[in-house]
């Protein structure tokens, strides 16, 4: 089984005028795409190839000698649960058991989306910030480059790439405002309710 690039739950011009259809282009098209490509290159031949995108992530976090391999698995898979992360019409405050639980573990939305777009604009260089849950309560996290919180046995419901390819071409450097339109305008509420379980 090779690793593919799985479809966009959207169409490539869904998301203008928050995330353009260029953006898209070389964020899926030629970013995602080149991590799919190298893994599968990475992987062939070896006790990796055949197994899933999460096996793989597990077991190549630890082990230095496997770096490249767990950088490209990790950013496949990282790439992927972004896509479903957004939507068009999305964001805005959220329904359904995600909205309690951020009100019981935040406070508030508002609470909620302070924290989430400062550790967006706070991780130092590439990376990404997570809503997770961890032990029971969701949690804002921040991982660096390719790092991922499957790899530290933590369950991730929402993500925001803060890579610059993720809005440099929209946004130049005004991430805080990527990460505005992210929040106001794009969040798919569904698919995070979906990671609840």
């Amino acid at each position: 089984m090779t690793i593919s690039l799985p479809n966009l739950p959207f169409e490539k011009n869904a998301l203008d005028p928050h995330i353009s259809e260029r953006t898209i282009e070389f964020h899926y098209g030629k970013h995602h795409n080149t991590y799919v490509d190298n893994l599968n290159k990475f992987i062939e031949g070896t006790d990796l190839a055949g197994q899933d995108l999460e096996t793989i992530i597990k077991k190549t976090s630890k082990d230095a000698s496997k770096t490249a391999i767990f950088n490209n698995a990790a950013q496949v898979w990282n790439h992927s649960f972004y896509w479903n992360c957004i939507k068009p019409g999305g964001g805005g405050a959220p329904s359904g058991a995600i909205a309690k639980k951020i009100d019981s573990d935040f406070g508030s939305y508002e609470k909620f989306t302070e924290e989430f777009k400062n550790a967006g604009v706070t991780q130092f260089g590439s990376g990404w910030a997570w809503l997770v849950l961890k032990e029971g309560r969701l949690e804002i996290i921040k991982t660096l480059n390719a790092d991922t919180p499957l790899a530290h046995d933590i369950k991730p419901v929402l993500t925001v790439d803060v890579w610059e390819h993720a809005y440099y071409l929209d946004y130049q450097n005004r991430r805080p405002d990527y990460l505005g339109a992210f929040i106001t305008h794009l969040i798919n509420w569904d698919f995070a309710n979906s990671q609840m379980k």
